[in-house]
């Protein structure tokens, strides 16, 4: 079953190319500003870079950690210990690599004057979500309608 898509709204602010502008020192958007103003969109264009630059660095030093390591354990059992740590760290690298991909996909949607906006209902995402998750691409009720539908078919 395919979602239905929908036309997405289009704050008038973000149908103008994004402008790069100062924000106040400590700003946080709120809900008494227009949705997506040249602002709040600012602020999420800098959150996003900001996150995706942490990622980038943190997997520049597992790079740097796995050509120090020493590979030749003479032990056995901790040979083992660091084949199963670097295992984590690079499966952690990689949910890192998918998640940068997302943060470059929400930076074009910021581009495009499509970001805070439902790709299923056209609807508002809200501030307090995309605070907690600025990828956000569904809002809340649109997520939890895919995740029941996930479970039924998972179910089934």
């Amino acid at each position: 079953m395919t979602a239905k898509k929908t036309a997405v709204k289009v704050s008038p602010a973000a149908k103008t190319e994004v402008k790069k502008i100062e924000l106040p020192k400590g700003y946080k958007p709120s809900e008494k500003e227009a949705y997506m103003s040249p602002e709040q969109l600012e602020y999420f264009r800098l959150k996003l870079l900001a996150w995706k630059a942490e990622l980038i660095d943190e997997s520049a030093e597992t790079l740097t950690h796995l050509k120090e390591e020493n590979w030749n354990e003479p032990d056995l059992n901790d040979r083992a210990t660091v084949e199963t740590e670097t295992s984590l760290e690079l499966r952690t690298r990689d949910r890192y690599r998918k998640l940068i991909y997302k943060i470059d996909a929400a930076l074009r949607r910021i581009e495009q004057g499509e970001y805070g906006y439902c790709e299923e209902t056209g609807d508002p995402i809200g501030i307090k979500r995309l605070e907690a998750r600025p990828i956000a691409t569904l809002s809340i009720a649109a997520q939890e309608r895919h995740e029941r539908n996930e479970r039924q078919q998972n179910d089934e």
